[in-house]
């Protein structure tokens, strides 16, 4: 198999809850036909995200098979994952960060609030150059329901939808211009999704940099509940690495 065949070669779920291995929950649950595969490992189209999806205990070969898709150099994005990297994998950023998940939000659409879309992808990637509310690509949009409110044409906030574990869906994407913080603006867009992810049956969650105090008050002020700590990881892949057996 090639860097190029975005055929999954595997649909085994994580065996944990759907929320201690996010994006492998997606992955082979509701945002399987975004997967991109080698052996067990899984990945998002490097467009839309950059969260990389490994199994509950990799073994030596699925870090084989993770080095041969990232390429020698290459640079890994772990999301909320547990299980660290090789020893000869260099670490170059790694910061705690914090799970927490709607337990009694008061979600409710919004009126100012408007669907983006594609056409709105320039808008959006100004406003994440600006707010830099975590990883936001072209292709983002896609991952699910983002909502926005423009003020004069321009956008100034947001809040959308990325990783959905079966039953779940992450909010993320979570930003307002500078210009307009203090307002709520961000507090609304964010009962606004939940409101369309309950809709849906499905239950809100979402990541903080766990240094974020002010996100993490201001999304436990609505409803919003610790679930768990965890980690964000991003290495380097040896720029000599073993082959993948079967390469």
């Amino acid at each position: 198999m090639t860097q190029n065949d975005i055929r999954p070669q595997t649909d085994t779920p994580s065996r944990l809850h759907p929320l201690d291995n996010p994006a492998r929950s997606s992955l082979t649950g509701p945002h399987a036909h975004f997967a991109e595969s080698r052996g067990r490992i899984l990945r998002y189209p490097v467009d839309v995200s950059p969260w990389i999806a490994l199994p509950d205990d990799p073994d030596a070969q699925d870090w084989a098979d993770l080095a041969a898709l990232a390429g020698p150099g290459g640079s890994v994005d772990l999301a909320a994952f547990q299980a660290p990297p090789p020893r000869d994998w260099e670490i170059v950023f790694r910061g705690g960060g914090v799970q927490l998940v709607d337990e009694s939000s008061n979600a409710a659409p919004d009126p100012e609030a408007v669907l983006l879309g594609p056409r709105d992808v320039p808008d959006i990637l100004d406003l994440v150059a600006c707010a830099r509310p975590g990883p936001f690509l072209p292709r983002t949009v896609e991952l699910g329901t983002y909502l926005g409110i423009r003020r004069g044409g321009a956008l100034v906030a947001m809040a959308g939808e990325r990783l959905h574990p079966p039953g779940w869906t992450e909010i993320s994407g979570v930003c307002t211009d500078e210009s307009v913080r203090g307002q709520g603006l961000a507090s609304r867009l964010v009962l606004a999704v939940a409101h369309g992810i309950r809709e849906r049956g499905e239950t809100p969650f979402l990541h903080a940099s766990a240094s974020n105090t002010g996100a993490i008050r201001l999304y436990e002020s609505l409803g919003f509940r610790l679930r768990r700590r965890t980690e964000f990881i991003s290495a380097l892949v040896p720029a000599t690495f073993p082959a993948a057996h079967g390469t």
